[in-house]
């Protein structure tokens, strides 16, 4: 199995991308695929007197991605190697997309066709090129080792979380997170005398790091910013309250250190659940007192209240039945104890059954039926009741059991020679 931009050999693996023949990723390129987007339309062909789209989508150090102009009517494919225009000199990256598809992602991202931010296409990187970008890219982690090792020493309250080379060698940007504002124009001179570069300071947030980054989150999946995830949303603890979910900041936190960003995934969902339900303030009349909300599952459209005198002790209630307490509440009546309201949603509730859409409820429907393993234990049933029955006949006729014992002691009968 390969790409269609990089074809295969005899054996089946593609050509380009080294991935020994699998190309699961969407894309060809080097590295993990952070942020990918698969080309539906990469087997459609254009109508005729249509031209290709000139600009290209290019990707670089984790999911880093910009936009470049193929002024030179080069002939390019998803998963190529290009030499593109950067300030200054020039940057080596893999084109992650192509075609129309590319108007979609600038319109995505609010990146006008004539944008003096879209830059040019020099040419297909020659194998100059990429010895160049390999071995600018083998000097980021001792980069990284020595520039945290500058920031302590300097004493900055600054974290160093990755540095990305330039593909000609001769630039470095260094991501940093800091909580407040940070002099660093003392770190800069130490780092270009130290590595003889230009470099380049950008402050990320949490958000954006773990997105550099990576990882695996709680759920045992890869993060959602560092695969598909791109506009980061803001996420407050009342998305945490709507759903139910206890305020812990260890389970609500993710890598990042701030809350999760799938606490918005279902947060519509359980809005629109909530609209039929009262709200948790209001107070239920009874005869026997006033009662409280304590908690509910909202799409059981179950609610637990409590009296205030007694609340050890909690009440189910379903919705209608809180609904319409609620309703005579507000005709000045007061309405039957919780218990009576009890009684009559656990009884609805133990009716529920589970059904099965193949109408088979056993989990062993499948397994070997199980005769031979009946009449086994049956046939040792029978061997220990006769053990059983021997041991109490023996101990209920201890005489007999003597006398068998005398019979067998018994010497045999001498002949008799006085008759001779």
């Amino acid at each position: 199995m390969a790409c269609g931009s990089c074809g295969t050999t005899e054996n089946g693996v593609p050509r380009g991308c080294k991935s020994n023949g699998n190309c699961g990723t969407g894309t060809c390129g080097s590295g993990s695929e952070k942020l990918a987007v698969f080309d539906w339309l990469s087997n459609m062909t254009l109508p005729s007197g249509q031209e290709q789209f000139q600009i290209f989508e290019v990707r670089f150090k984790n999911g880093r991605k910009h936009f470049f102009n193929n002024v030179n009517n080069l002939s390019l494919r998803i998963g190529d190697a290009v030499a593109v225009e950067s300030s200054p000199g020039h940057d080596v990256g893999n084109i992650s997309l192509a075609g129309e598809l590319v108007k979609v992602q600038m319109k995505k991202r609010n990146v006008p066709l004539d944008s003096p931010d879209i830059k040019k296409i020099y040419r297909k990187a020659s194998q100059k090129d990429i010895d160049i970008w390999q071995k600018a890219r083998d000097r980021e982690l001792e980069t990284q080792r020595i520039g945290r090792e500058i920031i302590q020493r300097l004493g900055l309250e600054m974290k160093l979380s990755d540095v990305e080379f330039q593909g000609d060698n001769n630039k470095a940007t260094f991501y940093y997170t800091a909580d407040g504002r940070v002099d660093f124009r003392q770190l800069i001179k130490d780092l270009a005398s130290e590595f003889s570069i230009r470099v380049e300071m950008k402050q990320v947030g949490a958000r954006q790091e773990a997105a550099r980054l990576g990882g695996v989150g709680s759920c045992g999946r890869e993060l959602c910013c560092s695969t598909w995830l791109t506009d980061f949303r803001k996420v407050t603890t009342s998305a945490a309250r709507y759903q139910q979910l206890s305020l812990n900041p260890s389970k609500l936190a993710g890598q990042c250190g701030k809350l999760k960003c799938c606490l918005n995934f279902e947060l519509d969902t359980y809005l629109d659940a909530l609209k039929s339900f009262p709200k948790q303030d209001v107070v239920l009349q009874t005869v026997n007192g006033n009662a409280v909300f304590v908690k509910m599952d909202i799409f059981k459209k179950h609610l637990w209240y409590t009296y205030k005198d007694e609340s050890f002790k909690w009440y189910l209630l379903t919705l209608d039945q809180v609904l319409e307490i609620i309703d005579l509440n507000k005709k000045n009546k007061k309405t039957a104890p919780l218990e009576e309201y009890e009684s009559d949603s656990v009884s609805a509730s133990d009716t529920l059954a589970f059904e099965d859409s193949a109408g088979e409820d056993s989990l062993t429907r499948f397994d070997t039926p199980k005769r031979r393993r009946k009449k086994r234990k049956k046939k040792k049933q029978n061997q220990e009741a006769k053990v059983i029955v021997k041991t109490t006949e023996k101990n209920q006729n201890p005489e007999g059991r003597s006398q068998r014992k005398n019979k067998k002691r018994r010497p045999k009968r001498r002949p008799n020679n006085d008759k001779n």
